[in-house]
């Protein structure tokens, strides 16, 4: 399973980039950048949309493979993973029930 920075390091390298000019083409430091390839840092939403866009790589499955770093990062020392994601999605559902229902 790659990581997000793994992907988006793979991405500079397939097209033959260095940090400091995709840096200025997405507008975000390259010191961050770097850091995002590292797994040292993970990027703003906004900013993984833009890096997207920049490398032509699909915005859905950086945003999943985003989210799911995120969430795996706040459970991994967690006992009760399965019950919280479980609970989670019937929020998720109920709260998307009620945006509907207005």
């Amino acid at each position: 399973m790659k990581s997000l920075g793994n992907i988006l390091k793979v991405a500079r390298e397939e097209k033959e980039m260095i940090l400091r000019k995709v840096s200025a083409e997405v507008d975000i430091d390259q010191s961050l950048i770097s850091k995002f390839e590292k797994n040292e840092r993970k990027p703003t939403k906004e900013q993984l949309i833009r890096i997207a866009k920049f490398y032509k790589l699909s915005e859905q499955e950086l945003i999943i493979n985003w989210y799911s770093e995120k969430i795996a990062d706040d459970l991994k020392y967690t006992q009760a993973t399965t019950e919280i994601l479980r609970v989670a999605e019937e929020k998720i559902n109920y709260y998307k029930s009620q945006e509907n229902g207005k």
